[in-house]
């Protein structure tokens, strides 16, 4: 498994999301990101999580709810790659993969637009 300390990669995801454009980043509201080791026993292999409310569903009823919640998993993502270049490749398109469901993005779209 290809090394990499938590905070090299923490700073490979504040990378990932700081390539967002500022237009669409300016539009986030209420979510947390977050850097984990592994994800739960039953989904080993995840890479990432969003957990909320997409912008695209909420209403007036939102108000006062815990912040969205995105995950990247470092253990995963360093069993997957090869080299460091493939870490970062791929620690960019998860963290895309993940803020476009916040923006109500489901899995068919971002798989179509190579970011599956």
């Amino acid at each position: 498994m290809l090394e990499m300390t938590r905070e090299e990669f923490e700073e490979l995801v504040a990378e990932g999301l700081d390539r967002i454009p500022q237009e669409l980043t300016r539009l986030m509201d209420n979510v947390a990101v977050f850097v984990e080791d592994e994800p739960a026993a039953d989904a080993p292999d995840l890479l990432g999580l969003y957990e909320g409310t997409p912008l695209t569903e909420r209403g007036e009823w939102y108000a006062g709810v815990l912040p969205d919640r995105i995950t990247i998993y470092r253990g995963p993502t360093l069993r997957m790659c090869g080299s460091r270049e493939e870490v970062v490749a791929e620690v960019e398109v998860t963290v895309v993969h993940e803020v476009a469901h916040h923006f109500g993005i489901d899995d068919a779209r971002l798989h179509a637009l190579g970011y599956g």
